[in-house]
């Protein structure tokens, strides 16, 4: 029971540059042992690779600037108002108007540009922006969405929201 030797003094195994464990055969040990013991349900999996398809490295995001369900101060007596949205990225502004009809907006400075509802890894609904900036869609967003225009070189993708 006397043991001279204490493991607790000893520096770890690790620690020293020829008895270094080969990381990436631990690595692979401890995703075995989380993959069988606590894995990724597929459902997460399947949004996740829906959510980094949608990705656009080359995109400025326009964060939203107002949204009239928070913002706004309540009529009394409104019924079914349109849901008010607008977003801001740098110079541009999306100004866009949600109902249960669909989609109405612009952007500012006026500008044409082609515009995609994303809902989805599928491709959204395609618009189209005239010289004006103007843009409507005759289907309304079901779930989450997001807004992606193309004006010249540039891309521009709003910020996410539910519908």
């Amino acid at each position: 029971m006397t043991d001279e030797h204490d493991d607790h003094d000893e520096p770890w195994e690790g620690s020293a540059g020829d008895d270094a464990p080969d990381c990436d055969r631990v690595e692979e040990e401890l995703r075995g042992a989380a993959a069988v013991l606590d894995p990724v349900p597929a459902e997460l999996r399947e949004l996740a690779v829906e959510a980094y398809a949608l990705h656009d490295l080359d995109a400025r995001i326009a964060e939203l600037a107002f949204d009239s369900l928070v913002d706004a101060l309540p009529v009394r007596g409104a019924v079914d108002v349109p849901r008010m949205l607008t977003f801001r990225a740098g110079e541009l502004t999306v100004d866009v108007e949600v109902t249960e009809e669909g989609l109405l907006g612009q952007l500012l400075p006026p500008r044409q540009a082609r515009i995609e509802v994303l809902s989805g890894p599928q491709a959204g609904a395609s618009l189209t922006a005239d010289a004006l900036g103007r843009f409507t869609s005759d289907a309304p967003p079901a779930g989450p969405f997001a807004l992606r225009l193309r004006t010249g070189g540039e891309v521009v993708v709003t910020e996410w929201l539910r519908a």
